[in-house]
């Protein structure tokens, strides 16, 4: 089991993201994952930096932390020659700590560039097949071109490609996606704690980590707690169908605005009982994932990080599948 820390780019400007990943690697996390946004999910966020930038940033302020996109969708906003380069450059400034995270994305962030996002989740994963079909391609070396029924690739080469292709853990919200994942990636990444990604992955072949996300927030009361993930976080209980549909901040506003105290302590860790935060882990590690990130909400990113440090890391690690 490996456990990261998530980068909640929405939250924190880039040099605070910056700190906490230093602290992080000074508190035992064994990687950073930053979201890849253009848009925070609410306004009262209020951030929302380039992630490629704060990324290069941390590996020249890091030694052995590493480093993942969670996750970066390469079709609408981004060619994927593009995010092929970025993540090459970013592979070798890391010494190879680096893992792409990919994804099909959100309407959110994909939109901004005035190109169609589209409707259809099946158009979505054709784009993100051929992007990764493009990846592959331009990190193989020399010159290459490419021919799909929605992206195009002419004569690119990457001239700066580290010795070893980074990882590339790819999100799946389905079997198919998971499938896709063993195919064209060499990793998983989930945010829910359902065995039958898992399963799909391994059945096609898929051997890699399998990454997933898991909600906290901390405080030392748990009220406190749970309020301060339902004024930043409550996006996070709407599901991915509502998630990767809606175009600004203020629709995911409008969205939930009847969630409640209520919701988000039945899906968020919250306060600083060490019991409940395996209590809602332990379904991902049945589930069968075996890189654990934590997604703080609570108010203070500093208390969280000595928390775990202090108390949280040991039992957490300690975790495996139950039988049955």
């Amino acid at each position: 089991m490996q456990i990261g820390y998530k980068l909640a780019a929405e939250a924190f400007g880039p040099n605070e993201l910056v700190r906490q990943a230093v602290l992080a690697e000074r508190a035992g996390f064994d990687f950073a994952e930053i979201s890849d946004h253009y848009h925070p999910w609410l306004d009262v966020q209020g951030h929302s930096p380039f992630a490629w930038s704060v990324l290069g940033t941390i590996a020249a302020r890091t030694e052995r932390l590493g480093l993942a996109t969670g996750v970066t969708c390469p079709t609408v906003r981004y060619h994927p020659a593009v995010i092929a380069q970025a993540a090459a450059t970013l592979a070798l400034l890391s010494d190879g700590r680096f893992t792409l995270g990919v994804g099909s994305g959100e309407r959110l962030n994909e939109h901004v560039v005035g190109l169609e996002f589209p409707d259809s989740v099946q158009v979505r994963q054709q784009l993100l097949r051929e992007a990764l079909e493009i990846i592959g391609l331009l990190w193989q070396g020399g010159y290459r071109s490419y021919e799909g029924e929605h992206l195009r690739l002419e004569d690119a080469r990457i001239f700066d490609l580290p010795p070893t292709p980074p990882a590339l853990a790819v999100a799946a919200g389905g079997p198919d996606a998971a499938r896709l994942a063993a195919e064209l990636g060499s990793a998983l990444f989930a945010t829910e704690p359902r065995p039958e990604l898992v399963n799909a992955y391994r059945e096609a072949g898929g051997d890699g980590p399998r990454y997933v996300e898991m909600p906290v927030s901390y405080a030392a009361d748990e009220h406190e707690a749970a309020r301060a993930a339902l004024t930043t976080n409550r996006w996070a209980v709407t599901g991915w169908k509502v998630m990767s549909e809606l175009p600004n901040p203020v629709n995911f506003d409008a969205a939930t605005t009847t969630v409640r105290e209520s919701d988000i302590r039945e899906s968020f860790a919250c306060g600083s009982d060490v019991s409940r935060y395996l209590e809602v882990a332990q379904p991902f590690v049945d589930a069968g994932f075996d890189r654990l990130v934590l997604m703080n909400a609570g108010p203070d990113a500093d208390a969280f990080l000595d928390f775990y440090q202090r108390e949280l890391e040991g039992p957490l690690r300690e975790l495996a599948p139950r039988r049955g």
